[in-house]
């Protein structure tokens, strides 16, 4: 997690971090200018880019100004004189500043989560684009006003600010935002009695390998270096380097060490223990970085677990974890009351058992589906197996379950008991299915019924399609009112009913034209039905509440459902022979063409 940008004092900060930078590049300059050009060692720098990266922005320029009089101060008492304190002022400046935006614009707050983008875009800007600038601008500046050459005042310039921000930097940015200070407050005695006994162990070490082994065994160093690294993270490797660079670089520039044995002057002997320092770190940092990740990852998984454990337990749906070969590996505790088994009877037997066989292969396809492509939900109804007590309906979500390569290792099932929903739609449907005026089929029922029918035509069936539309109903609603045509209607299907068989269906199209499929007849048949239909209901009246009695007729076309194409041509065919019977007087019956 990033911590938060610091806002400095306005007053008493910019004069602490000049005082610090003007301390630092004195005694680097003081104790480095080995052949007289430019420092070998210089962590002055650090300094600042741990002051730019920890603040906001707005404390910047008062950063950049006290640092920049603290530089041009030392560099014209201790360093190369008046004419070139200016010019390697800015170039600090600029070398700080290129770190600083860069590590602004690609992460958060600088090094401030351990992890290894933080690092690697922290090394990159320093080792690459900053100094390389700088180093080019200050061997420019050293050429000029020393005898030192341009490509030694570069490489000198480079390999020393290249160790300083990488040794100085991270441990100064985690003083500054505080880390160290949360540390030790957060962590237990225990631990600290740990991390102070790795680092005495080490320092240790580093003054046996420096100061008194007769031979080069730098390598000793490597064990509790990634040691510590392991056991204490950033916090443990940045203190591990500075130890190492406080022991080694004294001891190398006193002429101890394995590095002194080496016949080069003081000045290439500082470069190389500065390898050596850069490559420790190169070592140690992006371990606790990679540590620190994994660290954060595991705590992340350990919420994540914790937090599905509590849902997949206390849920009402079943959670399945299901291999890839379709095995379940967990059953929540709802199984048993949801799907009738217990959990320790499902583990490790096949996830279809819980499935109805007719519904097995619709499943095991939405299982297929979810581990071809991961994103995806898939959702699926199936009917349970016969074990399962008290649902017929249920659901289930399926989603895959993805390692570190992105590749699905299995998939977590929720399943639900759809029972009710079930029964409610079936009941719905119901509803919808059935004219609430007359008791007849709605419209969208009798078509799809019809739509059936032509199906069963289309293998060899017989049946006809009877429109048939009640003759001057508009007279009776206006001269009796729309009550009373509400009942002649209920009473037209009532009349009708008992001279249809028992596979005939009838449906309510709309006002008062209705529609009788008459399954299993041909065209003869359903003409003598229907003849049969229009005597039954002309012969009697029709009561009507608080009114007097009706005479109802109807019109109808009939149309064979043997020879056409689909229902929109069926009924246009109906209705045109319905039309003509209309025009032939009414009450009658017409064959479509």
């Amino acid at each position: 997690m990033s911590a938060a940008l610091r806002s400095p004092s306005p007053r008493l900060a910019p004069l602490i971090a000049g005082v610090a930078y003007f301390t630092i590049a004195s005694v680097a300059l003081l104790c480095s200018r080995f052949e007289g050009g430019i420092a070998f060692i210089w962590a002055a720098n650090a300094l600042l880019m741990a002051e730019l990266q920890t603040s906001e922005t707005r404390y910047w320029p008062r950063a950049i100004t006290a640092c920049g009089i603290a530089s041009i101060l030392s560099t014209a008492l201790f360093g190369m004189g008046p004419w070139a304190a200016a010019p390697m002022a800015i170039i600090n400046i600029a070398e700080s500043l290129i770190v600083a935006i860069l590590c602004r614009r690609f992460i958060p707050v600088h090094l401030s989560d351990g992890s290894r983008r933080s690092l690697l875009v922290f090394i990159f800007a320093l080792c690459i684009p900053a100094n390389i600038v700088a180093a080019t601008g200050a061997a420019l500046v050293a050429s000029v006003l020393t005898p030192v050459s341009f490509g030694a005042s570069w490489l000198q310039w480079y390999s020393g600010h290249i160790l300083g921000g990488l040794v100085c930097t991270p441990i100064l940015t985690m003083l500054l935002q505080g880390q160290v200070s949360e540390w030790l407050g957060e962590t237990s005695g225990r631990k600290k009695l740990e991390v102070l006994c790795l680092l005495l162990l080490f320092s240790l070490v580093a003054v046996h390998v420096f100061f008194f082994a007769r031979y080069p065994l730098l390598f000793l160093l490597v064990l509790p270096l990634v040691t510590i690294a392991f056991r204490i993270g950033s916090l443990g490797a940045a203190a591990s380097i500075v130890l190492l660079a406080l022991i080694g670089g004294g001891a190398t520039m006193t002429g101890h060490g394995p590095i002194a044995l080496i016949s080069s002057d003081i000045g290439d002997r500082t470069q190389l223990f500065q390898l050596f320092l850069a490559l420790s770190f190169l070592l140690a940092m992006p371990l606790a970085a990679e540590l620190n990740g994994r660290r954060r990852l595991f705590q992340t998984l350990q919420a994540s677990e914790a937090r599905y454990r509590a849902i997949a337990e206390h849920s009402g749906d079943v959670v399945l974890n299901i291999s890839v070969d379709g095995i379940i590996q967990y059953a929540s505790p709802s199984a048993a009351e949801q799907i009738g088994c217990a959990p320790a009877l499902l583990v490790g037997r096949a996830a279809e058992i819980v499935v109805d066989p007719q519904d097995r292969a619709e499943v095991n396809g939405a299982h297929q589906r979810a581990l071809a492509r991961p994103g995806d939900v898939q959702t699926v109804e199936f009917r349970p197996a016969a074990f399962t007590d008290g649902a017929d309906w249920c659901e289930m979500v399926t989603r895959a379950m993805l390692d570190e390569q992105g590749l699905p290792t299995g998939v977590v099932s929720t399943i639900r008991d759809m029972s009710r929903h079930k029964a409610r739609q079936r009941a719905l449907q119901r509803v919808a299915a059935v004219d609430t005026l007359t008791g007849a089929d709605s419209r969208w029922a009798f078509l799809e019924k019809l739509d059936q029918e032509i199906q069963r035509v289309a293998r060899g069936a017989q049946a006809c399609l009877l429109l048939i539309d009640i003759d001057h109903f508009k007279s009776i609603n206006d001269r009796y009112g729309h009550g009373v045509g509400d009942q002649v209607l209920s009473s037209f299907v009532e009349r009708l009913r008992p001279g249809l068989r028992g596979g005939d269906s009838i449906g309510r199209l709309g006002g008062e034209e209705f529609a009788i499929l008459l399954t299993g007849a041909d065209i003869q048949r359903a003409s003598m039905v229907c003849e049969r239909l229009r005597d039954m209901v002309s012969k009697r009246r029709i009561s009507t509440v608080g009114c007097e009695s009706v005479i109802v007729t109807f019109s109808a076309g009939l149309v064979e459902l043997k020879g056409r194409a689909d229902r929109a041509e069926l009924l246009d065919a109906a209705d045109k022979a319905l039309y003509r019977a209309k025009n032939s007087g009414r009450n009658c019956l017409r064959l479509a063409a």
